[in-house]
């Protein structure tokens, strides 16, 4: 059987709390214990992408409320309450304990909580004589949204303090700068040893030196070493039914080895600005790039219900009302969405057609078999006659067959509305902006091709794309290319006349300039909180794409990985810390790698944000390799336009 994805052990926690930290019944015939469900934001946010309203039902949840909302009491109910163990959450937690509002509480902090919260809850319960309510506490490390079986990011309500921005941001003073460096760390830290816990591993860590990831680096190897050493708690331990632990010493999470220890390689965002930047071509980083999507949800404007299944495209009608839908893109229960998120977008386009056929042609059976019994006006069976009862038996076993399959065939309506509804947003953000052109143009740059007409004609083009686009295709080409300051004073020219905002440029310069520095043996002062930017930034190499065929080519991150899980001695890597936390003596973490062969199981995570062009590479290349499994992580997850945005606010400084 194959080991468990990460959705699934984060999915299988989840159900495990609600089931009061207990294993869920073996069958969905046994009725669940009722309970009331509170969570804070951070909570929302983990179990969304999981478990929808009907799931968190099914596991006996029959009200779920936000933890800072107005609560009615329901003294006769238990309540489970999952939330971060921030000072407000733990007040208002002894609020709720002390008005009564429940028969019991069992709390479950996202993160560790610590002593201190615990007196104060424990505090609050004995003032209110309620001891004897408070069920369990428990600590459940579950501090990360998983979004997808191999991708996970930090907690969304965190992603100010861990931006790009936050990271390199450089208008703050030294005591400021140093309280912030270590938030920021403490931050990511903490969400990377909950993922560990759940994945019930502990990982052997290769960073870059100098930069945001070697301090998480020698943080987290120094969790996970305490947590090791510490005969207290059974995190890691395998064989056990589960991981985490309780106040009370029990435990919470389910975790297990595997067989193969996985490598965890820390990247900076600074390793690669281009790929952030770039137009893309595949399904799923489309979506994110053009249209409204959190956590898992896409939200479009479309037209009345029942349009998208009207024609090859929904025909254009002034008089038609419009709103917004909200859709979820799941790989467990979408097939196409499973198949194609990762294929060129003309790709999925042909598929969608290809499942509306089919969807059709099932449909016109099921009219022709009504016809012929007689069930629609004029339907030929409708006449007596013994043959026209034999054929009426037959056409109703028939029939009866395929209304058993209506459900199955009433899913596959609902998932070609969906990806039609979604790829004709897509279309429409293709044909107004021209994205197909800038797309093109990027891979040739960023794989120093020969551009078919200059670049300033693109950014001249009123008719091609927004600023914004602009302004990525013009940094791409900065960041790629060699340019003169007095091509640079044309360029910035053409990018006002097109109404850009220069700010991102600014930043870039300053970027490429430290950078340049460092590869000439320059003085090595910091550009950011951080010591300094890796110098690989402008070696970015990609196959171009030719009638915009999807290059094969890795990109700079998945280069990074190949090298440390191959164990290959290369310029850009052969430099990288080594830490094991397994080791006894952690002077030992930067030296010479114990662990020689090379490495089956990997999670790539990268500070400072990353994006679904460079998750797809990752994935790509895992598919390449036989036996290989690679996990990505993010501090957040922003699309271009997130992503241009912090470039402008740190270049106005």
């Amino acid at each position: 059987m194959a080991s468990p994805s990460l959705r699934e052990k984060q999915t299988a926690a989840l159900r495990r709390m609600l089931n009061f930290n207990s294993p869920p019944p073996r069958t969905s015939l046994a009725e669940p214990a009722w309970k009331v469900l509170v969570y804070d934001r951070f909570g929302q946010d983990i179990i969304s992408p999981l478990m929808s309203v009907r799931e968190l039902r099914d596991a006996g949840v029959t009200l779920h409320l936000p933890l800072h909302s107005d609560k009615e009491p329901i003294g006769d109910v238990p309540a489970v309450y999952f939330v971060m163990p921030t000072e407000e959450n733990v007040r208002r937690i002894c609020g709720d304990v002390r008005e009564g509002l429940y028969a019991c509480y069992h709390l479950n902090f996202i993160s560790a909580v610590s002593r201190g919260k615990l007196e104060d809850i424990a505090g609050a319960a004995v003032a209110a004589n309620a001891v004897d309510r408070i069920a369990k506490v428990y600590d459940q490390y579950l501090n990360f949204v998983a979004l997808e079986d191999d991708m996970f990011v930090l907690a969304p309500q965190s992603r100010e303090l861990v931006s790009y921005r936050a990271i390199n941001r450089t208008d703050l003073e030294d005591g400021e700068m140093e309280t912030a460096v270590e938030a920021i760390a403490d931050t990511i830290v903490d969400g990377l040893f909950c993922f560990f816990v759940t994945l019930g591993a502990v990982p052997v860590i290769r960073c870059p030196r100098g930069n945001a990831a070697e301090m998480v680096a020698t943080k987290l190897d120094k969790k996970l070493r305490e947590n090791l050493r510490d005969a207290r708690n059974r995190l890691f331990t395998g064989g056990g039914d589960c991981g985490g632990t309780t106040a009370a010493g029990g435990s919470a999470v389910p975790g297990q080895f595997s067989f193969h220890r996985p490598l965890l390689v820390l990247a900076d965002r600074n390793l690669d600005l281009a790929t952030p930047l770039h137009h893309t071509w595949t399904y799923q980083a489309m979506i994110h790039d053009v249209l409204d999507v959190h956590l898992n949800r896409v939200t479009i404007e479309t037209e009345e219900e029942g349009e998208g299944l009207e024609g090859d495209r929904p025909k254009t009608n002034n008089n038609k009302k419009k709103s917004r839908k909200t859709f979820e893109l799941c790989a467990a229960t979408d097939k196409i969405w499973q198949n194609h998120r990762g294929s060129p977008f003309p790709e999925l386009a042909e598929s969608v057609q290809t499942e509306l056929e089919s969807f059709r042609a099932q449909g016109d059976k099921v009219k022709r078999l009504k016809s012929a019994m007689g069930l629609e006006e004029g339907g030929e069976g409708s006449e007596g006659g013994d043959g026209g009862v034999m054929a009426s038996s037959d056409s109703t076993a028939v029939l009866t067959s395929a209304m058993g399959s209506l459900p199955e065939l009433l899913e596959k309506k609902r998932l070609i509305e969906l990806h039609t509804n979604v790829s004709t947003a897509l279309y429409d953000h293709v044909r107004r902006r021209k994205l197909d052109v800038y797309f093109e143009y990027e891979e040739k740059l960023m794989s120093r091709s020969a551009l078919d007409r200059p670049l300033l004609h693109v950014i001249a083009d009123p008719d091609a794309g927004t600023p914004e686009d602009k302004m990525r295709l013009f940094l791409i080409y900065y960041i790629t290319s060699s340019s003169s300051e007095s091509d640079l004073e044309e360029y910035e020219k053409a990018l006002r006349d097109a109404g850009c905002d220069l700010s991102p440029l600014h930043y870039v310069r300053r970027w490429k300039a430290f950078e340049k520095d460092e590869t000439r043996g320059g003085v090595n002062k910091p550009m950011g909180l951080f010591s300094r930017v890796m110098n690989s930034g402008s070696q970015l190499v990609m196959e171009g794409v030719r009638n915009l065929v999807l290059g094969q080519q890795n990109l700079p991150l998945t280069r990074t990985l190949d090298s440390l899980m191959e164990m290959k001695s290369h310029p850009d890597t052969d430099d990288y810390r080594y830490f094991d936390p397994k080791m006894l003596r952690d002077s030992e973490s930067s030296a010479v790698p114990r662990y020689k062969g090379p490495f089956q199981e990997a999670v790539v995570f990268v500070v400072g944000g990353g994006s679904y062009v460079e998750y797809q590479n990752l994935v790509d290349y895992a598919e390449s390799k036989q036996g290989k499994k690679v996990l990505y992580g993010c501090s957040e997850l922003f699309n271009a336009a997130e992503f241009l945005k912090q470039l402008s606010q740190l270049g106005q400084k």
